[in-house]
């Protein structure tokens, strides 16, 4: 057996505490705010919050362009030192695969969804590798090409972290391109977790799925020479209560504004003097003025479903804010959601019945369901059962390692300056 000298970080979406609380290996951490993913994987590469790295939430407002962009790739949008800045400065090697903003990063290995999509229509799949012969490498180490139907849609299913966990061993056991640091993702948990809730037999089978994952991933650490952290970047909690819309509270109050083109309510980011970028269970609204602000606050505080109106200076108190903010924050109560159409489904623009997470101004876990027609995917917010994003109590992430600790890490922030110690002793 191989004496550790490397590490491999494992970052499980949807690991909360709540569901492994019963086995020995795992402990418990608070994570960070927002707890979505972009903020949880730029929070720990750069051990810092989202109000010093920028990245807010999955999706950004982009102010000079008039324009929401989710789930954007470029590694330019974090800001901030990197926690192996210095251990990459004395020669070591890091690697990510299928970590968000990965692209453009300033690391030796890329592994990440990057699909073509083609004019005509539909797309060429395909993962974007640094180095470029990667992908070809690991498609035949895999057996096969990587699905992204499998990573994301009514078909999303374990079939992604299948293909993550059997390329993350493959990378592990290449001499030449094996990074002293590689961090990794299993994406499958967060899937029925949101579609059927925490407490379902569909998560209980899919955390069993998790757990022989991870007792893979070990022992191809250990035949290695690899050390490892495992870690859930959120907790889901069940979902107790309808979807809050808060896109339709501020239409109502006459403060976003729509374009009708052929019956379909498109929006109007130019003349819109609020609205919000739903993320899961919070929100940032981006307001024209401070006289839009008030009337927003007012307008969202009234709305059943919101548990707090956060504004800037409370952003800056608690290390959130950043100019990609919102003037406000709105955060669900336990149990809600907030959904991201402003518009009725007789008035639904085009896009909306289709996977597309990229021109949605706003995150639709509906995606996870097909609707109808054939091929289209649902509008019923009612199908959702679990959701994740405010941090309410009783929902920490759960995290387990085999390195040596002096103390116990209470939050996701300690874990990141261990990773950062860890490399910064080598």
């Amino acid at each position: 057996m191989a004496t550790p000298k490397k590490l491999l970080v494992i970052d499980v979406a949807a690991l909360g505490w709540n569901l492994v609380k019963d086995l020995p290996e795992f402990r418990s951490a608070t994570t960070f705010f927002p707890a979505v993913t972009s903020v949880f994987q730029a929070g720990f590469r750069t051990a810092a919050d989202a109000g010093q790295h920028g990245l807010v939430a999955n999706g950004l407002f982009f102010k000079d362009l008039r324009k929401v962009l989710f789930w954007e790739q470029s590694a330019a949008l974090v800001e901030g030192p990197r926690i192996w800045d210095q251990f990459r400065a004395k020669g070591g090697t890091v690697g990510m695969m299928f970590w968000q903003q990965s692209m453009g990063e300033p690391v030796d290995l890329v592994v990440t969804p990057a699909p073509i999509h083609k004019h005509s229509g539909g797309m060429i799949q395909a993962c974007y590798t640094q180095p470029a012969s990667l992908e070809q490498r690991l498609t035949e180490a895999v057996g096969r090409p990587f699905n992204l139907m499998n990573y994301w849609g009514p078909l999303a299913n374990h079939k992604s972290s299948d293909w993550i966990v059997d390329a993350t061993c493959a990378v592990l056991g290449m001499p030449d391109l094996a990074p002293d640091l590689l961090l990794t993702y299993i994406p499958h948990l967060d899937y029925d977790l949101q579609r059927f809730g925490p407490n379902s037999a569909a998560a209980r089978k899919a955390l069993d799925l998790l757990l022989g994952y991870l007792t893979r991933l070990k022992a191809a650490c250990s035949e290695n020479g690899y050390d490892w952290l495992i870690v859930g970047d959120y907790a889901i909690e069940p979902v107790q209560r309808g979807a809050i819309f808060p896109n339709r509270a501020l239409r109502d109050a006459g403060l976003f504004q729509v374009r009708d083109i052929r019956k379909m309510d498109y929006t109007d980011f130019f003349t819109s003097t609020a609205f919000a970028v739903v993320d899961h269970q919070i929100a940032h609204v981006y307001c024209r003025d401070s006289a839009a602000t008030t009337k927003a606050a007012d307008v969202l505080s009234k709305l059943p479903g919101v548990a707090e109106v956060l504004t800037r200076e409370y952003q800056k108190n608690r290390g959130l804010l950043h100019p990609r903010s919102g003037e406000l924050l709105i955060v669900a109560e336990p149990g809600a959601w907030f959904a991201y159409p402003w518009f009725e489904k007789s008035h639904a623009p085009d896009y909306a019945s289709h996977v597309d997470i990229h021109n949605k101004p706003g995150y639709d876990p509906c995606e996870l369901f097909f609707g109808w027609p054939p091929l289209s995917v649902s509008f019923d917010t009612r199908k959702i059962h679990g959701s994740h994003g405010s941090t309410a109590p009783g929902y920490e992430i759960a995290w387990s390692t085999s390195l040596p600790l002096d103390s116990q890490p209470a939050s996701a922030m300690d874990l990141a300056r261990l990773t950062r110690a860890w490399l910064d002793a080598r």
